[in-house]
Parts: structure tokens; sequence; C-alpha cells
């Protein structure tokens, strides 16, 4: 038994060696610009444009699609047109509202943003299981 799991655990870090490698190094150079002080939009930037250009991102997702059941329908809400266009519209009225000086309630906004696409996520996933 505990070999048979053994397998399948190292089977796992065959195949994806390179993106959990990918993902150590975003991690370390997020935590090292931290730590060094450097403005937190570059290390941003920085971040996302690596994990772009290395497929990081993909990877990740094919990572999360291996969970039995849930995986592939968090996958499936993930890549959903509505789900980013709610997110953009979200982030396009927070920079209208921070330009305008409601910088204290666009906090509460994005919280509630936030809060309803997990319910989104949430309530998908349970329809798609019952």
């Amino acid at each position: 038994m505990k070999s048979e799991i053994l397998k399948k655990i190292g089977s796992f870090f065959r195949r994806f060696w390179k993106v959990i490698i990918i993902w150590i190094a975003i991690l370390i150079f997020i935590e090292l610009g931290i730590h060094l002080g450097m403005d937190k939009k570059i290390i941003a930037v920085l971040a996302v444009v690596f994990g772009i250009l290395s497929h990081a991102f993909a990877g990740l997702m094919a990572i999360i699609a291996l969970v039995p059941v849930i995986g592939p329908l968090i996958i499936r809400v993930l890549s959903l047109p509505v789900f980013w266009l709610l997110n953009a519209v979200g982030y396009y009225v927070s920079v209208i509202a921070i330009k305008k000086g409601y910088s204290k309630n666009v906090i509460n906004y994005r919280v509630i943003t936030i809060i309803f696409l997990v319910g989104f996520t949430v309530g998908f996933l349970i329809a798609k299981l019952i």
C-alpha cells in the first residue's frame, strides 16, 4: 500500500517537476523582493510576466484539474468569460473610484466583489455536483 502511494507521488513529481520549480522560483523572487524593499508593483509585474512566459499559470491549472471531481469544475469556472468580465469591471470601477477620492470605499467594494466571485465559484461547483 505504501509503495503504491509512493509510486503515485513519484509519478506526480516526475510529471510536474518543471511547474513546481517555476513556482518555487516565483515565490523565492517575491519573498526576496519584499525582503530587499523593492516596489511591490514592480515585483507583481515581474512575477506575472515571468509566470505567463514560463506557462506557470497553465501548469498550476493542470495540477488543480487533477483533483478528482472538484478540480475540473474549478478550472471550468475560472475559465468562464463571465467570471473574468465581472472581475475586470470590478478593477475598472475601483480605478475610477480611487481617482475620485473614494479610496476607503473601494476596499469595502473589492472585498464584496471577491466574496461574490468566490460565492459564484462555490455555487457553480455545488450546482454541478448536485
